[in-house]
């Protein structure tokens, strides 16, 4: 989506380094750079909301004795993956519009 924008600045008012945004290599070091900026930041919180909300391993009791140190950690950390992925991708990524189509 991005690449739309920085695309219209640099055609219409010549910005300089707008037009970095046409190169993949660009863009995927960028969205690279983000998603763990976005893991780093919003990492702690999520699995802080997780803990908060109770949302956590249940450990057995027949279980090995090591196992009981997990009892609480958040089983749900995936969701930091994917919101680390999603928002870089939907932001740097050339979504092509549907005039491209024809």
């Amino acid at each position: 989506m991005l690449y739309y924008l920085f695309n219209y600045l640099d055609q219409q008012f010549d910005l300089p380094g707008a037009g970095m945004f046409k190169f993949i290599s660009f863009r995927a070091s960028v969205a690279a750079i983000l998603s763990l900026l976005i893991s780093l930041f919003i990492g702690k919180r999520i699995i802080n909301f997780l803990k908060a909300k109770q949302i956590g391993e249940s450990i057995r009791v027949l279980g090995p004795e090591s196992h009981f140190s997990k009892k609480g950690t958040p089983t749900m950390g995936g969701i930091i993956i994917l919101v680390a992925i999603l928002i870089p991708t939907l932001l740097m990524a050339k979504v092509p519009m549907y005039r491209d189509w024809e």
